[in-house]
């Protein structure tokens, strides 16, 4: 047969005329007449490759059909007839292509199949044609399903391995394979057994070509197959390793083809990665997953018809990621303005009756069409009845049309058994709540989908907790606890969602008296720390506490208050402890002393001090602007990682090796405890000086624990409205100073109020507590309140009825002071460098907008001590950071700053208003200091957004970095009142005889006293002597 180059359609018409001419001028049986035939089929096969006519498709066909007939008229085939026959195979399959036909493909199959015959070889039939045309005829029934797609599969499978070992395959038959892998990505049929004799082929494939990269995208490929049936982690990180030799390895294909294969396995590997970390949601595998995004997007067009796709799910990606840590996403880098995968749901009767027609099946590109309106129902959250209707029959004919309720099954599960519980909450109808609890049951057992693991068991929660409420069953109740157990210990779900599931788990059990209630309470507070630890800065870290507030405010309480009420109180001393200040427990672990290891083990102990400095100086990287302190803002490296992702991926790193580190610690004699939580015994010891009054505060039962250091604690139980009651409080109080300025009558009333109030629910039964116990009046005692106590001034209660008439409150009875937990007052305690030496001062100032700033500066400058200046502009965030490490006391005279919602950038303001942030005094690493004096506003007070149990502030902040006591205020501070305060304190607390006893350790009574002088001025308001509180020692 004729064969032709690049011919134009003139030329191909000229010569179809010249043929016809021909034929029709000899006679039916000529000998020239089946050659040209066979040549005006080439030429009208041409014209259909050019002009897509169907009907030089039918004519090509028959003129071949008329030669081979004519050809076979002799009594052994000749080579023309061979190769008509040839022809006549691979125009059928063209038709079938076009047509869908399946005769036409059965047809063409068995030509080629009969010309594999050893005997036609020696008509020059090329082997390696013949056996591709075949491939390809199979690959495209397998499509049409018009044959048994398994034997079919088969066919392939020998025909490619034995193209791949004959002696005669120098180079890769990289087209018999991709016949093979198409046939595979359009059919969903092809499951088990089949499968894996396909993986293996490519395996084959693999060994035989390794520099190929055609064949590890093949292989790649098919594992990708495999991972969505599976939707396994291991079939899922071959799949990506496979497809990533792919884009590594070096190829001698041409650029375009190779750019081919290296895209189509970019995009592969980004989907398999963004399912990875839906699934598991490990912040590692979000930052490679995003990085797969990035580095994909970089490389495709912006009209490419992909990048849509791609686009949003880089967005989704980007907001998982940084919506684990309770950060709101405002703009992203690249974000499209819809969701490509919603359409709209008015297609919905058309896809009904695609399902209805006999003996349909559903095709991989009608399948993705079908979980786009299973994911658009979900989007849509229907209300109508009616709609609800429609949704609920289109999910079962969906089901019924499956083959089998493999892994597609789940996602219509899930909306099918949502839907019917909707029509239950809109009906009131029980039968739709137990249908879709039944349907919520099989979702939950049915492997599906690369969705959130947890995803089917919170869909069953919601009914059944519906149904256990609504019927009182037992049966639903201890269901929903083993499902909530299971959420709560799969390791494969992210750790934020495990504790909230372990919280549900412990406030059900505790409230409905089940018998897993300690385990659901300890399983809940393992998960804290961790959850905590996966955010890299304290920034991120205080969002997500923020985020989860529910879960890390409330579970402390919740669990100290079952033990208190199954008469654990020293384990619910434990159990407060715990679940407060997380994030100062956790950065003063990254402090912890190394001198007794040292002893123990040198390098050990060297190697956790540096692992504990690089862990504080990441988790402290993120700039109060909210921009990361890492070197180059831009995306970089090969895989586009951002500065957000390789802070993470080094916080990770350092995590793994500091808990290595920390097993090899706690394996030494002696260091068993090593970092590990202080058991009672060690917390009572905060007692020393004098008893501490921590108040649990909590829904489920309140009281105020009173810890004594050699007597056992006391529990001052409380009324069922004690929690109701306190809130009220906290609540009018923030209002007042909301809405009104502090030195108002409105404002006044409300603190008053406040001060009576509280005497009566808390201070009454505590003084009472205290005679019971004999601790005598002027006695030191610390306040470590919890929840709403930490907003309000429990120091000053009152006034107390007196036989004299005389008004006091609790600070005239007793010294009062703060800390945030029982560790911070020990820390606080431990034995330093401090002598009998009156301290040196440094003191802060920035007069020029406080009046009345000039009397308290001149009145410190001219105490009986060594005082160090930094005044306007010495004082410098720099300079002043200096100054604090050189002086065992700081007194700072300037304005202080709260910022809403962002307690790390709560600021001293300095000159030109260059602000000390907390964040600044938290890095700073002060061995002198002991006692700071806050003269300034907002220093000691929370923010509405702030996690109270927290203590995020300035006072808090200089306690921490080695302040063992400061003075703070709870709001703003009237400046005038400064100079009074002050001088009378330093000469209080300077002159007083206390043999012995640091100076740092007279400051709470130094202040109580100076505020009661304070107190005796005329016209002096109650909030401004109120708002003076002591930290620490």
């Amino acid at each position: 047969m004729a064969t032709h180059t690049n011919p134009s359609i003139h030329e191909i018409e000229s010569s179809i005329y010249k043929h016809q001419n021909y034929l029709s001028s000899i006679p039916r049986f000529h000998p020239r007449r089946a050659h040209y035939l066979a040549s005006l089929a080439s030429w009208r096969f041409e014209h259909h490759k050019l002009s897509d006519s169907h009907e030089q498709l039918e004519n090509s066909i028959l003129h071949l059909a008329e030669a081979l007939l004519l050809s076979l008229s002799k009594a052994r085939p000749t080579p023309k007839s061979v190769w008509i026959f040839l022809f006549l195979a691979y125009y059928l399959f063209r038709r079938s292509i076009k047509l869908e036909q399946p005769d036409d493909i059965k047809y063409s199959i068995e030509y080629v199949r009969y010309l594999r015959d050893e005997r036609l070889q020696r008509f020059g039939i090329p082997c390696d044609v013949v056996t591709s045309l075949l491939v390809s005829a199979l690959a495209f029934r397998v499509k049409l399903k018009s044959g048994d797609v398994m034997k079919d599969f088969e066919e392939m499978m020998v025909l490619c391995r034995e193209c791949l070992h004959s002696d005669s395959s120098a180079s890769p038959p990289t087209e018999l394979f991709m016949h093979l892998g198409r046939a595979l990505h359009n059919t969903r049929g092809v499951k088990g057994g089949l499968l894996e004799q396909v993986i293996g082929c490519f395996r084959e494939a693999n060994i035989r070509f390794p520099d190929s990269i055609e064949f590890s995208f093949f292989l790649g490929h098919s594992l990708s197959i495999r991972f969505e049936e599976t939707y396994s982690i291991v079939d899922c990180e071959e799949a990506m390793a496979t497809l990533n030799r792919v884009i590594t390895s070096p190829s001698n294909l041409p650029e375009g083809n190779r750019n081919k294969f290296q895209k189509s396995a970019l995009m592969e590997i980004a989907d398999l990665s963004g399912f990875r970390c839906i699934m598991t949601r490990k912040p590692e595998y979000f930052e490679e997953a995003i990085s797969h995004y990035r580095t994909l997007l970089s490389s495709l067009s912006l009209d490419n018809p992909h990048r849509p796709y791609f686009s949003w799910q880089l967005a989704e990606l980007s907001k998982l990621r940084l919506g684990e840590f309770g950060i709101q996403v405002d703009q992203l880098e690249e974000e499209p303005q819809s969701d490509p995968i919603i359409i709209d749901l008015s297609c919905l009767p058309s896809l009904i009756t695609s399902l209805r027609e006999p003996n349909s099946s559903i095709s991989p590109d009608q399948w993705r069409q079908h979980l786009r309106a299973i994911y658009s129902l979900t989007m849509k959250n229907i209300t109508n009845i009616a709609e609800i209707a429609d949704a609920i029959k289109y999910c079962l004919l969906l089901l019924t049309s499956m083959e089998k309720m493999d892994g597609g099954a789940l996602p219509v599960l899930l909306e099918l058994g949502n839907l019917l519980f909707g029509a239950f909450e809109i009906t009131e109808n029980i039968g739709y709540l137990n249908e879709s609890i039944a349907i919520l049951r099989d979702a939950f057992k049915t492997q599906g989908l690369p969705v959130a693991p947890d995803l089917p068991a919170k869909c069953l929660i919601r009914p059944l907790w519906t149904r256990m409420l609504l019927l009182n069953r037992r049966e639903d109740l201890d269901e929903i606890i083993q499902v909530l157990i299971m959420l709560s210990t799969d390791t494969s779900t992210r750790a934020s969602q495990r504790l909230q599931f372990s919280y549900q788990w412990a406030i059900t059990a505790h409230l409905f008296v089940h018998s897993s209630v300690t385990a659901a309470y300890e399983n809940a507070f393992s998960l804290m720390q961790d959850t905590l630890s996966c955010a890299p800065t304290l920034e991120i870290q205080h969002h997500r506490l923020v985020f989860m507030r529910e879960s890390y405010e409330k579970l402390p309480s919740c669990y100290a208050s079952y033990q208190i009420d199954t008469c654990q109180i020293n384990r619910a001393i434990e159990t407060l402890e715990r679940g407060r200040a997380l994030l100062w427990s956790e950065m003063r672990g990254f402090r912890t002393s190394a001198d007794q290891l040292e002893a123990v083990d040198s390098d050990l102990a060297a190697e956790f001090v540096k692992i504990s400095r690089d862990l504080e100086h990441v988790t402290m990287s993120m700039a109060p602007c909210g921009k990361m302190n890492t070197e180059g803002s831009e995306v970089e490296g090969p895989w586009k990682m951002d500065p957000f992702g390789r802070l993470m991926m080094k916080q990770r790193q350092l995590l793994a090796e500091r808990d290595k580190l920390l097993s090899q610690i706690r394996a030494l004699p002696g260091f068993d405890n090593f970092l590990k939580h202080p058991s009672f015994d060690t917390l009572r010891s905060a007692a020393l000086r004098g008893p501490v009054i921590i108040i649990n505060h909590s829904e489920l039962r309140s009281d105020i624990l009173i810890i004594f250091y050699d007597s056992p604690p006391s529990l001052i139980t409380q009324t069922d409205d004690f929690h109701r009651r306190a809130v009220e409080l906290r609540d009018r109080l923030v209002k007042a100073r909301k809405d009104h300025s502090l030195d108002s009558k409105q404002y006044q009333r409300a603190l008053r109020f406040v001060l009576e109030s509280l005497y009566k629910l808390v201070g009454k039964p505590v003084i009472e507590e205290f005679h019971k116990a004999k601790i005598p009046e002027q006695s030191r005692v610390w306040w470590c309140p919890t929840s709403v106590f930490c907003y309000l001034p429990l120091h000053a209660m009152g006034p107390i009825p007196s036989d004299d008439g005389v008004k006091l409150y609790f600070s005239d009875l007793y010294i009062p002071s703060y800390t945030p937990t029982l560790s911070a007052l020990i820390e606080s305690r431990k034995s330093g460098a401090h002598t009998s030496e009156k301290p040196s001062i440094l003191l802060v100032a920035q007069p020029e907008s406080l009046r009345h700033s000039i009397q308290e500066i001149w009145a410190i400058q001219h105490l009986n001590a060594a005082v160090t200046s930094l005044i306007s502009k010495k004082a410098t965030p720099s300079s002043v950071v200096e100054g604090l490490r050189h002086h065992q006391f700081t007194h700072f005279v300037c304005h202080g700053n709260l910022e809403l919602g962002k307690p790390f950038n709560a600021s001293f303001r300095l000159y030109g208003g260059q602000p000390l942030t907390l964040l600044e005094i938290v890095r700073s690493r002060i061995p002198t200091a002991e006692f700071a004096f806050l003269s300034a506003c907002h220093t000691a007070e929370l923010t509405e957004e702030s996690i109270s149990d927290e203590a995020l502030h300035l006072t808090a902040a200089m306690q921490y970095c080695g302040f063992r006591s400061v003075v703070g205020t709870m709001w703003a501070m009237a400046d005038k009142d400064g100079q009074y305060l002050a001088k009378d304190f330093y000469e209080l607390i300077l002159s007083s005889d206390e043999p012995g006893v640091p100076y740092y350790e007279r400051s709470a009574r130094a202040l109580r006293d100076a505020v009661k002088d304070l107190r005796r001025k005329n016209g002096l308001s109650l909030e401004r002597w109120v708002n003076y509180v002591h930290y620490g020692a």
